[in-house]
């Protein structure tokens, strides 16, 4: 992912969130998952509060992007704000609640040049 460690930085900081990120893969991830989140599956992302920290699975953004047709850098950065959102107390758990964090998102995206990731593509 040509620049991904850059913009995964300007991601972070557009949030105002210091947390660390690691960069995990999907047996990892899963391990975490199921541990402390009681889901035997792989996630593409999890936080953790203390200390603060941001675990994205590499396999699952590269799947993904695929998927989606999106670059896998431009995942990645969403995937970072979305991890920070949640470390700053938003949620997606009601209808509400999702949207107004997807707009946040996607207006936090917009500022490092990412596409909004809420948009179907032609």
């Amino acid at each position: 992912m040509p620049r991904a460690e850059r913009l995964v930085a300007r991601a972070l900081a557009l949030t105002g969130c210091s947390a660390s990120i690691v960069l995990a893969n999907d047996t990892m991830i899963k391990k975490l998952n199921a541990r402390d989140r009681g889901r035997n599956k792989p996630t593409n992302v999890l936080t953790y509060c203390s200390p603060p920290a941001i675990i994205v699975s590499l396999d699952t953004v590269l799947r993904e992007a695929r998927e989606a047709q999106k670059r896998p850098a431009h995942h990645l950065a969403h995937l970072v704000i979305h991890g920070a959102l949640h470390l700053s107390g938003e949620d997606h758990e009601h209808a509400g609640s999702a949207v107004a964090m997807e707009r946040r998102e996607a207006r936090l995206l917009s500022k490092i040049g990412v596409p909004n990731p809420w948009k179907t593509r032609p």
